[in-house]
């Protein structure tokens, strides 16, 4: 078997973790000395042929998944960043940077913290004519964007966290879809907290008084959202350790980006609780992905369901490979996590021909859509809309739509894909990523040029845009 150089070092440490062994166990059962294996988990070394048939044979794992994934994302955010026209003079090519991103991973990610510095920076520069004079002050959103990369790049899936509510949700018999009384009583028995109803007219969903023990929640919120509520709050007061120490360990920069990253790992504890990963992930293949069915066996809302078929990437026991977004109107992307090779800009909104922004002028229906990246990879891509909120008429109804997907080689596991030509290659929609970093010479939707052409201006002759695109 052979093999380039692969540098692996997270997914080993992750698969060992998730078998809870230590380096001198792991190392003995695939045969190899446990500074080998040291060396191979903070990538100083690759992995050999020999290394990865023994992971493969000794934990029955497959190769493939080895192989992929956060490099994948790596690869496209450093590619992103390169497009920049800072970058001019130097153009690497993709061999150059698989190269960076499978060897000198630290290094990609160090460039493509330098290029959001300096994106902010930009940014700020360039709007202080426009600022200056009115007494406003810059939003610095660093501390989401922080934590939003640090979401992606563990692959949305965090795994301390996701077993201890696992194990929780098991103790407690969830997954039927009928959570709410056991979620409330497990509060008041272990943790001594009442759970009552809010008051007509408290526009907060959850409200919670430390000292009274009492957790108020919103009786106009939709069941799931209730629910969902019910097991943040115990994510707080049961895994508030495990939370606390994930991140800890992220290395944040300011207090801010600490904070907002327990708000998401607590968020993230309370869908695991509520969807049990290995009896929410039987059910998924089991209902072939159909996520109305998989939201209304676990009493959960189409967002909780889609979110977490996006995070199924325990190693080992690994679901489809998805990728999973929310959009606002404004083709904003509030929401976004792929595991599959289709990854979402890091700036600016979604490409217009996706089928995402159709699911506003549809309501209620699950949009379909066969789609190919510039790439010439091919997509089974789903939309559907959802409104948020409740409490009556004079309450807020912010809509969404939801955006999920993957691989054509994994359509057939999507109830979604039973009667769509997916042999027919004609069948397949161009879409791009995001119009500043596509290729696509004809595009009549695009918004902007894309940042690495040069712009072609014939005075003489007017197409659908008022420019062509060079060829290189």
């Amino acid at each position: 078997m052979a093999i380039g150089k692969l540098y692996i070092g997270r997914k080993v440490r992750d698969l060992r973790e998730a078998k809870r062994m230590t380096q001198g166990q792991f190392a003995e059962r695939i045969g190899i000395s446990t500074s080998y294996l040291n060396q191979i988990e903070n990538n100083q070394r690759p992995v050999s042929a020999a290394v990865l048939l023994a992971l493969a044979e000794k934990f029955q794992i497959d190769i493939a998944e080895l192989s992929s994934g956060e490099s994948d994302r790596l690869l496209s955010a450093l590619s992103e960043a390169l497009s920049d026209p800072l970058f001019e003079t130097y153009s690497p090519s993709l061999q150059e940077l698989k190269l960076v991103t499978q060897n000198a991973p630290g290094l990609a990610h160090a460039l493509i913290a330098c290029h959001q510095a300096y994106r902010r920076n930009s940014e700020q520069l360039a709007s202080i004519d426009d600022t200056i004079g009115r007494g406003a002050s810059f939003v610095e959103t660093t501390p989401y964007e922080e934590v939003r990369d640090f979401f992606h790049f563990v692959d949305n899936y965090v795994h301390e966290i996701d077993t201890v509510a696992e194990a929780l949700a098991g103790e407690l018999g969830l997954g039927d879809g009928d959570n709410h009384a056991a979620l409330a009583s497990y509060l008041e028995e272990r943790h001594g907290v009442r759970v009552v109803r809010g008051a007509a007219g408290d526009e907060a969903i959850r409200r919670f008084d430390p000292r009274a023990r009492i957790l108020t929640i919103n009786p106009y919120a939709p069941a799931a959202t209730r629910d969902f509520q019910l097991a943040l709050q115990i994510a707080q007061l049961h895994a508030r350790e495990e939370i606390d120490r994930v991140a800890g360990s992220a290395g944040f920069r300011t207090e801010e980006a600490y904070e907002i990253c327990r708000i998401g790992l607590q968020n993230y504890f309370a869908g695991a609780l509520i969807l049990p990963y290995r009896p929410f992930l039987k059910a998924a293949r089991e209902l072939r992905h159909d996520i109305e069915l998989l939201a209304g066996r676990f009493g959960a809302s189409l967002e909780q369901v889609c979110h977490r078929l996006s995070t199924l990437q325990r190693p080992g026991q690994k679901g489809i490979p998805i990728f999973f977004a929310r959009i606002d109107r404004a083709g904003n992307i509030t929401k976004r996590h792929s595991a599959a090779k289709l990854q979402f800009a890091r700036f600016g909104a979604a490409c217009p021909l996706w089928n995402v922004h159709q699911a506003f002028e549809t309501p209620g229906r699950i949009i379909r859509q066969l789609a190919e990246t510039p790439d010439g990879v091919r997509y089974l891509c789903l939309a559907t809309q959802i409104t948020k909120g409740g409490g009556g008429y004079r309450a807020a109804h912010p809509r969404y739509a939801l955006a999920l997907g993957c691989e054509i080689s994994y359509a057939d596991a999507f109830v979604y894909a039973d009667d769509m030509d997916l042999g027919n290659r004609a069948a397949f929609d161009p879409i791009g990523i995001s119009c500043r970093i596509c290729e696509r010479t004809k595009c009549a939707s695009r918004a902007v040029p894309p940042l690495k052409r040069k712009l072609i201006v014939d005075h003489d002759m007017r197409g659908a845009l008022p420019y062509r695109l060079s060829e290189r």
